[in-house]
């Protein structure tokens, strides 16, 4: 009996998910197991027993993979809402009227970044308004929790791990008390939304004191905004995208990342630039793709270098749609020359089962993850044109219909 009642306990100590009575003694086990990693980084043992010390998982954080239960979704709003919804024109005039009155407050500090690092002040700005709203939006999670339960049990445990580790080394240092280091549902941390790991290799110290506080000091979150972007090769004095007309009949299943010219030679044939903005000379050698984020229901967009480092930032389409049209407007306030029609988006399971039918054509292979990114759409258009439908590159509810029957 007495072997009986041990090999329980073992088990119990053991359990990696909730369902026995001591529902977390299998977190207790994995965080006690982060120890020799610790003390590799230099962590000391005080900070490590202090700050785990009490530690539960959150099983209600989205995106986890707990054995036995559904996933849930992220809610994401760069992959929920329509276009039109997410770069609502009357969301983003607010914002640039925000942007360009703390572009004056901070237009030494952000001259200064922009000088060291090449990066615009309205884009950092923009950036800023996108992440926490300037600052205003609430961080509710308590950072070390969400990174320890992600590296327990999320969909990206080797990375969250590492994160987990890095937040304990950044309390460790001292640069932000456990109390001020709260984040996003996905572990982000301070006013631009920085993973652990990002901080300490892009934080900038500007006043000497020993911490990049990307938490309360504006201009250091914006210079550690930069930073980043500038490790990207962000290309200082080039733009992030041009807004354009696309010549008629446009074949769409071109609209994606590996399609390339120079911007000279897209506007040869037939693409015109559709809000005025004029294309310099030194630009026209620079390699560029087109994007047609709601296919042929809103407006299409070369996309040079720029565009893609911020996609270093957040891999959406829309979120770089959002962040550089913001920066446009925080220096010269118009709107798109299209507007964005009032769509409609098929749902995660739908979408998922159109990629699942693409892959098994042979005409997608990419991630199954249920969102209709520019891979996604140009397989749709070359299913489209393989069975001769009316190309538009857009999982539409007919398309959809048109998989079901086979």
């Amino acid at each position: 009996m007495r072997r009986f009642i041990r090999r329980l306990v073992l088990l119990l100590a053991l359990a990696p998910w909730p369902g026995f009575a001591h529902a977390d003694a299998g977190f207790d086990a994995w965080l006690a197991a982060q120890w020799p990693a610790a003390q590799q980084m230099g962590i000391s043992r005080a900070t490590f027993d202090r700050e785990t010390k009490g530690l539960e998982p959150d099983y209600g954080l989205p995106d986890l993979a707990i054995p036995g239960k559904p996933r849930k979704p992220d809610g994401q709003a760069e992959f929920v809402q329509t276009p039109a919804a997410y770069v609502s024109d009357a969301t983003i005039g607010k914002l640039a009227v925000r942007g360009r009155a703390l572009a004056q407050q901070y237009k030494s500090q952000l001259g200064s970044i922009e000088k060291r690092f090449g990066v615009p002040g309205s884009v950092v700005l923009a950036i800023w308004a996108r992440e926490t709203a300037y600052g205003t939006a609430k961080l509710n999670y308590d950072a070390l929790r969400v990174l320890a339960t992600q590296g327990y049990v999320g969909r990206r445990k080797d990375q969250f791990r590492g994160e987990f580790l890095t937040a304990l080394k950044i309390l460790d240092e001292g640069h932000v008390s456990r109390a001020q280091m709260r984040s996003s549902w996905a572990g982000a941390l301070g006013l631009t939304q920085f993973l652990p790991s990002d901080y300490m290799r892009y934080g900038v110290d500007l006043d000497g004191d020993g911490t990049a506080d990307i938490w309360n000091s504006v201009p250091e979150a914006l210079a550690a905004t930069a930073s980043l972007l500038a490790s990207k090769e962000w290309q200082a004095g080039k733009r992030w995208a041009y807004e354009v007309r696309l010549p008629g009949g446009f074949d769409c299943t071109q609209a994606e990342p590996d399609v390339t010219l120079t911007i000279g030679d897209w506007l040869k044939r037939g693409v015109t630039v559709a809000d005025g903005r004029r294309v310099p000379a030194a630009a026209m050698k620079d390699e560029a793709s087109i994007i047609m984020p709601a296919g042929p229901y809103g407006p299409a967009f070369l996309t040079p270098k720029n565009y893609f480092v911020l996609k270093s930032y957040n891999f959406a389409d829309l979120y770089v749609l959002f962040v550089g049209h913001l920066a446009d407007r925080i220096e010269d306030d118009r709107p798109f020359a299209q507007p964005w029609e009032d769509i409609r988006l098929v749902k995660t399971r739908d979408m998922e089962f159109m990629q699942k039918v693409l892959t098994q054509r042979g005409f997608y292979g990419e991630k199954i993850d249920g969102k209709a990114g520019m891979k996604t759409r140009a397989a749709l258009g070359a299913y489209q044109k393989a069975n001769r439908l009316p190309l538009d590159c857009w999982p539409t509810q007919a398309l959809l219909d048109h998989m079901r029957g086979g």
